[in-house]
């Protein structure tokens, strides 16, 4: 079963969201689970990118935004 709070990971655009709430939970699979800590900071999450070995420049990972409902 997949985490649902936490920080996610798009790999593809280098962006990470904070999910503390059911209103949205990241799918797709250019998303990854990272870390049930939803309080981890920007450098320790670039930190776990770079130990999983998710992507070639953990250092260019940004916060993003979660996606509004139309």
């Amino acid at each position: 079963m997949r985490e649902s709070f936490g920080i996610y990971l798009n790999k593809k655009e280098l962006k990470v969201v904070r999910i503390n709430s059911p209103y949205w939970i990241p799918s797709g699979k250019e998303w990854v689970f990272l870390t049930p800590e939803v309080n981890a900071t920007l450098l320790k999450i670039r930190e776990i990118a770079r130990e999983k070995k998710l992507v070639s420049e953990p250092d260019k990972i940004q916060w993003g935004e979660i996606p509004h409902r139309a």
